[in-house]
């Protein structure tokens, strides 16, 4: 029996992706159909090199297309293209995603979350950028190892560009690879939104997939001037369980839901949600109390993206500049999920919502 491509497209027509309820023909993520007398071969463009559900989509593929060619050879290759839902602004055109990482307070993990989120999805083989918005309390600089670092700066059209470092396969800039370790930024608010400012535009970023900006805690100045000055595709709130945090991370959560802000969330990381002592890995101790980040997840209506245990290897790995993610274990595989998780809610948020633009707004 002759086959045709027209078979093999109807064949897959029948195939949905699971996150995005639409088939993978109507979403174009068929491309490069061969058919000859020994072969069947098509390429699957996911919407994320961190798909988790890649092997799913593989299997419905194979079982969907032997219904028509039977024992033929059948060759099928999994590739990604990250989505982008972002206008054609003229500041950090070629990235795709932006992503800010806000908590309501300090002391939850929020740049550990940030550091080890952004290494997995590099791991992954996404094009990720980093920067350390939190311009009072930079972190990035000793998570990655390179605290003693400075960016080169290079001349583009008369005027004067950070190149960013690059750790990990992340690409970084902080304030901190600009200033001694042991001095504090003592500056006034217009002068860190300055700084934030040149850290987006006045960089050579390049092409990126995701670009995380961790944000400090609260809502400030910071929060307001990245908004104002970037489309952000969408905003993750990171908490710990106990209630203290949780009041203040519905602020943060509130803030991006405001009508003149309206920026999506695409959810919640619980971090520290128990503890895990390393040699007992099936051990868990809620000791800031149970379930926090996941009840505010459930009530504002926004997925819970994962829950991170509280492991002592975590704080070494931050201090050592070597994210936990590198290393196999619990936490390792904690923060690869929640990397797949995030990457999955930025494809859903890109297929199903307007293009995100930057607030007009007057403070």
């Amino acid at each position: 029996m002759k086959f045709t491509e027209k078979d093999i497209l109807s064949a897959l027509s029948t195939v949905n992706d699971p996150d995005l309820h639409k088939d993978l023909v109507t979403l174009n993520m068929i491309r490069d159909i061969k058919v000859s007398d020994q072969q069947v071969s098509f390429t699957v463009m996911l919407t994320t090199p961190a798909c988790p559900l890649k092997e799913k989509i593989r299997k419905d593929c194979e079982d969907a297309v032997r219904k028509v060619i039977g024992d033929l050879e059948l060759d099928i290759t999994m590739s990604s293209s990250v989505t982008s839902a972002r206008d054609s602004a003229p500041v950090l055109t070629n990235v795709k995603n932006i992503i800010a990482i806000a908590s309501g307070k300090g002391g939850v993990g929020k740049s550990t979350v940030t550091s080890n989120l952004a290494v997995a999805l590099a791991q992954m083989g996404a094009k990720v950028g980093l920067i350390d918005a939190d311009i009072f309390g930079p972190s990035v600089p000793v998570m990655f190892n390179c605290e003693h670092e400075q960016p080169e700066v290079k001349v583009v059209n008369g005027k004067n560009v950070i190149v960013p470092l690059e750790q990990y396969g992340v690409k970084l800039v902080s304030i901190g690879f600009l200033t001694p370790p042991d001095s504090p930024v003592v500056w006034r608010g217009p002068m860190a939104s300055s700084a934030l400012k040149q850290f987006i535009s006045d960089a050579d970023w390049g092409e990126l997939d995701y670009m995380f900006i961790d944000l400090p805690p609260g809502t400030s100045d910071i929060h307001l001037t990245l908004v104002q000055t970037v489309p952000v595709t969408g905003a993750i709130i990171v908490t710990t369980p106990q209630r203290v945090a949780l009041a203040d991370a519905t602020k943060g959560l509130a803030m991006f839901k405001q009508p003149q802000i309206n920026v999506p969330v695409l959810g919640i990381v619980e971090n520290m949600a128990y503890f895990t002592p390393e040699e007992l890995p099936g051990n868990k101790y809620f000791i800031f109390g149970k379930d926090g980040g996941k009840n505010l997840s459930e009530k504002y209506g926004v997925p819970l993206l994962g829950q991170i245990p509280l492991v002592q290897g975590i704080r070494e790995s931050g201090d050592s500049g070597l994210p936990a993610v590198m290393k196999d274990g619990i936490t390792g595989d904690a923060f690869k999920e929640l990397a797949e998780s995030v990457a999955r809610q930025v494809a859903i948020r890109n297929a199903n919502f307007e293009q995100t633009k930057k607030v007009e707004m007057k403070v």
